[in-house]
């Protein structure tokens, strides 16, 4: 059993906290020019079963903070118990990308380390798990889980409180992800394999405010209105299906769903590997299968190259997501029976708002959170509106790490987006570059303390210029240790 003692602060000069200073971060961080917290935890790692049949695991991290949405922060309170590589989580925990290096990659299009996590019932096998019995060349992962998103009350401060405003706003919203990657090939044997992954989101249930009547409806919607909650909208999130209170004549499928085809080919060598990798993001089905074709994508590169006091990671992102099935969408209807599946409105959704938790989305933080349009009283004229309106974005990501010298580790981040806003509210090209400088160093005399302090900035028209720096100071270590 372990445990953690940290204090972190964050400082900078313009409207916003330096992108990468928030971003990545598990959404403890803040959005704000000046922030920081004090946190402590207790842990133990589910790992340290390793040899066991039966594994146990559990943790507290808890933070108190400033400048953040919300003083108290239970950020992981979970158990976990693993059975011959099955594994059942209750709780919330910070749960690592698949198939993405989690220091360097600028997040997963379904799956980041963006948004604070979600509490759930989770069951996994965490691990590769061959099933191919004694050929070992097609190994799976997966995951099912259920939960709910804790942010109803930021939700409605951030909308402006209910009967005060026509934003759109909900609480006690519940959370379903699932997800299957299928690994071919055995690295023992050749070093060359495939793997080939689907992760699948659903937002449902719960109760929102000032959900909008949909264009031709008739139905007329409360200014609340509880969704469906039973063991169907269950089954629903599950298998997608059903449709929403204001789909009207329209019905298209419960909640809101999206998710990614993950494919990745790796080279695993005795001292060195190499991946490259392709994430292809979808709302609902029109980009789920080649109906449209797959223009939108996530494509990265990933070396670790050989042992050297340089750089011991490297890795490079494309992502563009400018085509979302083109700008039309249509209902068909008697007059014009061809259905038109477009304008997608990634991370979007017509009841739940966005694809978010506590105002960071929960996919890649370079298609830019709610969080930044301000709240209701901001001004702002988006302030309020849980929607990204820069979702349609071409950008290009680097990432470089490296250790030179015993309990020194170095990290930079590089990103440079060009937004088009989005179909609802389109832009002429607006740029931004955003960037981190970030040193880590633990005494060799003293492991137990270590130490970070982060350079960063972004500048650009899209989230303004901004230039600060972090520190994060930790103390660390084991409570007790069972022989």
């Amino acid at each position: 059993m372990t445990y953690r003692a940290e204090v972190a602060g964050t400082t900078s000069s313009g409207r916003f906290a330096p992108q990468w200073l928030t971003a990545g971060r598990y959404g403890l961080s803040s959005s704000e020019p000046h922030s920081g917290y004090v946190r402590g935890a207790v842990e133990r790692r589910i790992e340290n079963d390793s040899l066991r049949l039966w594994r146990l695991g559990y943790g507290l991290d808890m933070a108190v903070a400033a400048g953040m949405p919300s003083v108290f922060i239970p950020q992981q309170v979970y158990a976990a118990v693993e059975y011959r590589g099955f594994r059942l989580t209750a709780g919330c925990r910070e749960m690592e990308m698949e198939l993405k290096y989690d220091a360097l990659s600028s997040g997963g299009m379904t799956f980041s380390d963006n948004a604070r996590p979600v509490p759930q019932l989770r069951l996994a096998i965490p691990e590769w798990k061959n099933i191919s019995r004694h050929a070992r060349m097609v190994w799976l992962k997966a995951h099912a889980a259920y939960g709910m998103m804790t942010d109803g009350h930021w939700t409605e401060d951030f909308a402006g409180g209910r009967g005060q405003t026509a934003n759109l706003f909900m609480r006690r919203v519940l959370y379903h992800s699932k997800a299957a990657y299928f690994r071919f090939g055995n690295p023992e044997r050749f070093p060359l394999n495939f793997t080939l992954g689907l992760e699948m989101v659903a937002q449902f249930g719960g109760k929102v405010w000032n959900v909008r009547q949909r264009a031709g409806s008739t139905q007329e919607i409360a200014q609340s209105e509880k969704m469906p909650t039973g063991l169907k909208a269950f089954w629903h999130a599950l298998i997608p299906g059903g449709s929403d209170v204001n789909d009207g004549d329209f019905a298209n499928v419960q909640g809101n769903q999206l998710g990614s085809w993950n494919l990745s080919l790796d080279w695993t060598a005795d001292n060195w590997s190499a991946r490259t990798y392709l994430d292809h993001y979808f709302e609902d089905h029109s980009q789920m299968f080649i109906q449209y074709g797959w223009r939108d994508m996530l494509l990265g590169f990933e070396v670790q190259p050989p042992k050297n006091p340089v750089v011991d990671g490297m890795v490079y992102e494309f992502i563009r997501t400018t085509d979302q099935s083109g700008p039309v969408y249509h209902d068909a209807t008697s007059e014009f029976p061809i259905q038109i599946s477009g304008a997608d409105m990634y991370y979007n959704h017509h009841i739940y708002g966005c694809y978010q938790h506590w105002g960071m989305v929960m996919g890649n933080p370079l298609i830019v959170s709610p969080v930044y349009n301000g709240d209701a009283a901001s001004g702002n004229k988006y302030g309020g509106k849980l929607f990204t309106y820069h979702s349609r974005i071409v950008a290009h990501h680097l990432g470089l790490s490296g250790a030179p010298v015993t309990g020194l580790q170095w990290r930079a981040l590089l990103s440079h987006q060009k937004s088009l806003g989005n179909y609802t509210a389109p832009l002429t090209p607006i740029h931004q570059t955003s960037w981190m400088l970030e040193a880590a160093y633990s005494p060799a005399r003293q492991k137990t303390w270590s130490f970070k302090v982060a350079l960063a900035g972004h500048h650009g028209d899209i989230l303004g210029n901004s230039t600060g720096a972090s520190f994060t100071v930790c103390h660390s270590g084991l409570i007790f240790r069972r022989l």
